[in-house]
């Protein structure tokens, strides 16, 4: 098939997929081009050495488009929706104009549902990874617990204001041109159907793993998160249910993220110090660092708040390494219970009984990674997940 791909994301875990599908569709000998505005993170993980093409549009900040935007979208801060509007505009005509059998569009960093969806005329598939989370209760909770507003200035707090409440129905009605999405998981599914009124068909994600495999490396006392450092990921529970481990007994812990907000990472710091729990952020973290971190640890823990899917869990099961998670959102289909990791509660004392139990038992702890491997390789893989979004593919053209 000829494939044209388009996504407009920041770095994190949505362009870890991307770059995986189009390395799994170019491997297997179909030809993909990418077709991106000049807005998208392309410094992680670039496509440009797998596709075989980019194109790399400009998105100019107009006084016309700011105008526009003001008055129909939001006003612009880092850029006018009305420009990045034209600009998907015209990546959709030139896409319509080719011989592409098939579209492959992902999210867009500042619409979520992307423009380009009202004017791709070709079969296009939409893969969803989720729907604004702006309105839910437990985020506006969570932002408002960590003070972040309060160091913004005014202007920053009136336009996070205005776009948690003019962005979701924008997103909404983009989305509403999609003919086939896709959900990463069954929860994300269900937020899809919520959040747009639409169907959409669950094709679950999977690691590379030439990247993320068991290297054998000796454990250390540590263990490992992964996660943007902002409060919705959970990091705060996590060193609060550490502090309750023995001292003794105790792990350090290794946060590591692409994003932080500065706030929220020194209230963690302070957390940590306060609570007697070693803990150390890393940033900019490579695959290789990232793969020998999951190997080091003895375990891996995750927490945050109603994830869609998370890849963290898999790339740690990938590595043989067990993970405790709290039993929320899409981690509930990769973590299998008592046989590839620990599902608890929200509940600091529950958790903290899971990482201690593990940590005395070593033995348990390399069933569970064993265990974790072979699930992985037998479901999680990316040509497992490769071929779930080519089957789509292949759908979608007689849509």
């Amino acid at each position: 098939m000829k494939i044209a791909v388009f996504h407009n994301l920041p770095s994190g875990g949505a362009k870890r997929v991307l770059h995986g599908y189009v390395k799994y569709l170019g491997s297997a000998g179909h030809v993909v081009d990418a077709y991106i505005p000049s807005t998208a993170d392309e410094d992680f993980l670039p496509l440009k050495d797998i596709a075989s093409n980019v194109s790399i549009h400009p998105v100019r900040r107009t006084f016309k488009g700011m105008v526009y935007s003001t008055i129909r979208y939001v006003p612009p801060v880092w850029l006018s929706l009305r420009d990045l509007e034209l600009t998907e505009r015209k990546i959709a005509d030139e896409i319509n104009g080719k011989d592409y059998d098939v579209v492959l569009c992902e999210q867009d960093r500042a619409t979520m549902a992307p423009f380009f969806l009202k004017y791709v005329k070709k079969p296009t598939v939409f893969y969803c990874q989720q729907p604004f989370r702006f309105n839910e209760k437990v985020i506006i909770d969570l932002q408002k617990k960590a003070g972040l507003e309060k160091d913004m200035k005014f202007v920053e707090r009136y336009m996070r204001r205005v776009s948690a409440r003019k962005l979701p129905a924008i997103e909404k009605h983009n989305a509403s041109f999609a003919k086939y999405i896709l959900a990463n998981s069954a929860f994300s599914r269900e937020n899809i159907m919520r959040a747009y009124g639409k169907e959409a068909f669950v094709s679950y994600l999977g690691v590379d793993t030439d990247i993320f495999k068991p290297l054998w490396l000796p454990r250390e006392n540590l263990v490992v998160s992964v996660g943007n450092c902002i409060p919705e990921k959970g990091f705060d529970f996590i060193i609060r249910s550490l502090s309750s481990v023995e001292k003794g007994l105790r792990p350090k812990l290794i946060i590591v993220s692409n994003r932080t907000e500065g706030t929220w990472r020194d209230y963690l710091a302070k957390l940590a110090a306060e609570s007697g729990v070693d803990l150390q952020i890393q940033s900019s973290v490579g695959d290789q660092d990232l793969l020998s971190l999951y190997n080091r640890a003895k375990l891996v823990l995750y927490a945050p708040y109603l994830e869609p899917f998370g890849l963290v869990p898999i790339e740690a099961m990938a590595c043989g390494t067990p993970v405790v998670a709290v039993r929320e959102g899409g981690v509930r289909e990769s973590v299998i219970h008592n046989e590839t990791g620990i599902l608890t509660e929200r509940d600091e004392r529950m958790f903290s009984e899971a990482v201690a139990g593990l940590l005395t038992d070593a033995r348990r702890r390399d069933a569970l990674g064993t265990k974790a491997t072979e699930v992985v390789r037998d479901f999680w893989t990316l040509d497992h997940a490769g071929q779930r979004l080519l089957n789509h593919l292949e759908r979608a053209k007689e849509v």
